[in-house]
């Protein structure tokens, strides 16, 4: 469904590696993270959410590295909707110009919907939506 899925891109710059020449394990994840947020943003459109805050990060691994000069491609797909949180898978899948494309990452983020309360502070709140509804 097509405000279950968002899809980001990003292209791997030298100032994005690690001491080893390959991308920085935290930067992906930084990466995953805003796909997760685009998904979380197209899902709770229509609702009193102003957007979605990362709760956690479940599951990470790491599969395939990757340098400079590649893109990294994610699909962040939202598969569980709770009262409050969204489940959000995000497949970091690398295009080089010499090889295939690759799954280089996968991740589980969960995320809490947000409103402001009457004093301007983000506080958690119920979306009443469900993955049937849409």
């Amino acid at each position: 469904m097509k405000n279950t899925i968002a899809h980001y891109s990003q292209l791997v710059m030298p100032d994005h590696l690690n001491n080893v020449g390959t991308l920085f394990g935290g930067q992906m994840i930084s990466w995953m993270d805003i796909a997760a947020a685009k998904a979380a943003y197209r899902f709770l459109k229509g609702t009193d959410a102003w957007g979605a805050v990362t709760r956690a990060i479940d599951k990470v691994e790491f599969k395939e590295s990757v340098v400079s000069g590649e893109w990294v491609n994610f699909t962040a797909t939202v598969i569980e909707a709770g009262q409050t949180s969204l489940k959000i898978q995000v497949d970091a899948i690398a295009e080089s110009h010499k090889s295939n494309e690759r799954l280089a990452c996968s991740a589980l983020i969960t995320m809490v919907a947000v409103t402001k309360d009457l004093q301007g502070n983000f506080i958690k709140c119920k979306h009443s939506k469900s993955l049937e509804k849409i």
